[in-house]
């Protein structure tokens, strides 16, 4: 599964990996590990980082297509620019570009686009490994979301806390982190949700959590987020939309099929603990009843 677009500087070194000479696969492991601070130094300081000579940095890029490091990091700020736009930013792109269609026809228009190009990029196979372990009720899961992605980890927990037991939701404030973090074991699973402009919190969060053994699920967009080096499993969504705000539509779009998913895995238990819901909710009253 190819989680990066199809031609960034991190794409092609990850394309490049099994060509490249000892150093060379030495030098692209020390870019990707530290990604992308690691490349937008000096050819001198990243040739220093790598434990790598000059040459070889400059022999790197040459093969991944580029004519020279200026070119290379050219392309990597234009990259990283696009992943850290500000909202100001994302608004002036779309005006740029015109208005023909009304604005609620070109939102619905794009955002139809996000959802085709993200089922387009997630494979079935990483996709089922997810549910698989969303299904397994051995593990306990969390859920871990940022400041405008919290609302959508909490929507998957209370849903999926349904479906199975043992479903916490985590709190976005950091000082609640380490006593989640004492209790969770090996084998866990902590979804994060982490989109532009990406949260150093999320990413210190899911760092801990891998270390304490969890497997990490992370949701990000298609530029991929740095929490990704410490996740297992990456399912990138297309977030742009004509606003000033990136649209979540294609991460709910992900969260409810993946909901699907668990419950096709386990349908049986899913029904016996429907049941059961639907018994306290009647005895609760809390909801009215049809006449």
């Amino acid at each position: 599964m190819n989680d990066t677009p199809a031609d960034t500087p991190e794409a092609r070194l990850r394309a490049a990996m099994p060509d490249l000479t000892r150093a060379e696969r030495q030098l692209a492991a020390h870019m990707l590990g530290n990604y992308p601070v690691a490349v937008l130094g000096s050819v001198a300081s990243v040739a220093r980082g790598a434990g790598v000579s000059g040459p070889t940095v400059v022999r790197l890029v040459q093969k991944l297509g580029y004519s020279g490091y200026p070119e290379f990091q050219a392309q990597l700020r234009e990259e990283v620019g696009e992943k850290l736009a500000s909202p100001i930013a994302k608004r002036e792109k779309w005006a740029g570009a015109g208005a023909r269609d009304h604005v609620l026809d070109a939102f619905a228009a794009k955002v139809v686009e996000n959802v085709t190009a993200t089922l387009g990029q997630i494979d079935h196979a990483g996709f089922d490994a997810v549910t698989a372990l969303l299904a397994d009720r051995e593990r306990r899961i969390a859920m871990l979301g940022g400041r405008l992605t919290h609302p959508v980890a909490e929507y998957f927990a209370t849903t999926l806390r349904v479906t199975r037991g043992e479903v916490s939701l985590w709190s976005n404030l950091p000082n609640s982190w380490p006593p989640a973090l004492l209790d969770m074991r090996p084998g866990d699973v902590l979804v994060a949700f982490d989109i532009r402009r990406y949260e150093a919190s999320v990413l210190h969060i899911v760092e801990m959590a891998r270390a304490q053994g969890a497997e990490v699920v992370l949701i990000t967009d298609r530029w991929v987020s740095p929490a990704a080096a410490h996740a297992q499993h990456i399912l990138p969504c297309h977030i742009e939309a004509p606003s000033a705000w990136d649209s979540i539509t294609a991460l709910v779009m992900l969260v409810e099929a993946l909901l699907a998913g668990v419950q096709n895995r386990s349908w049986d238990e899913t029904a016996d603990r429907l049941r059961r819901m639907e018994a306290l909710y009647a005895r609760a009253q809390l909801f009215r009843r049809a006449r």
